[in-house]
């Protein structure tokens, strides 16, 4: 039935709706590119190469943030090797081995309710139980086990309802021909869910990427360039984000800030094109 055959009634709601819809749509969108179109506007002018390969020195009076830039990739790549096999795990446990219901439910009640806890809280808890009880320096590593713990309840529960969308007869088939649970988890459940899987990875690494409150407790506001991963693990150092908030703060150097703002952005889009490549790679194997 084309919409001029539609009854009068429904004609005028769909027309309502279409009211509501677009103009929703328009300012969604046109506030975001109003947003990232103001960060470069005041930021991008101020992209050097002095500020992208130096680092900030008080006695040489030189405003860098490499290593910023570096503690940020150190503190993403640490904090996804942690998280990832943990929570996918524990997704994929709780969507196709538990068999006790009522625990899966108190365990994706608890998840939910990880995940709406501030991050600043994440912090304070992080700083208490790994540099004041365990005994371990403010530093990148113990940065990267608070953003695991802040970023597993995405993780887990994306994954999991990403393992849910892979109809049942999929598993059906796979154990009528002879397939071992695993096996079928494997090589059907998880390619058939790759897609909902990686949406959950570029949310926590839009977190990660983020987060400011909880790392000024845990990895500090060092700003020393160090190229060796290991020996940065057990150093303190500044991501990007916390370097923004010092700048703005501290500094009241709101030039700098934005052009962070605006590398920030940038860093955010080209992980998501990678996880988004990574993504088309493994389905092609």
């Amino acid at each position: 039935m084309t919409a001029s055959k539609l009854p009068l009634k429904r004609r005028a709601y769909s027309i309502a709706m279409m009211a509501f819809i677009i103009p929703s749509v328009a300012i969604a969108v046109g506030l975001l590119v109003a947003l990232i179109g103001f960060i470069f506007y005041r930021g991008f002018g101020y992209i050097t190469w002095e500020l992208l390969s130096t680092a900030r020195s008080p006695l040489r009076g030189t405003i860098g943030i490499l290593p910023n830039i570096i503690n940020t990739l150190y503190l993403i790549f640490t904090t996804l090797a942690i998280v990832l096999p943990v929570g996918i795990g524990a997704a994929i446990y709780l969507n196709e081995y538990a068999t006790n219901r009522r625990l899966v439910r108190i365990i994706e009640f608890a998840t939910e309710s990880l995940a709406g806890i501030p991050s600043i809280i994440y912090g304070l808890v992080g700083f208490l139980m790994f540099v004041v009880v365990i005994g371990m320096r403010v530093s990148i590593l113990v940065g990267a086990l608070t953003l695991a713990i802040l970023s597993l309840p995405t993780i887990v529960r994306t994954t999991q309802e990403a393992l849910k969308t892979v109809p049942q007869s999929f598993r059906e088939g796979a154990f009528a021909l002879g397939a071992t649970k695993w096996y079928t988890i494997r090589t059907i459940i998880l390619p058939s869910s790759l897609s909902g899987i990686t949406t959950g990875v570029v949310l926590a690494i839009g977190r990660m990427v983020g987060e400011s409150a909880a790392l000024i407790f845990t990895a500090g506001t060092g700003f020393w360039l160090i190229t060796n991963y290991f020996q940065a693990l057990g150093t303190s150092g500044g991501t990007l984000t916390v370097a923004l908030f010092l700048y703005a703060t501290e500094h009241g150097d709101f030039d700098v800030s934005f052009a962070i703002a605006s590398i920030l952005i940038f860093i955010v889009l080209l992980l998501n094109f990678i996880v988004k490549l990574v993504e088309r790679k493994l389905r092609r194997v």
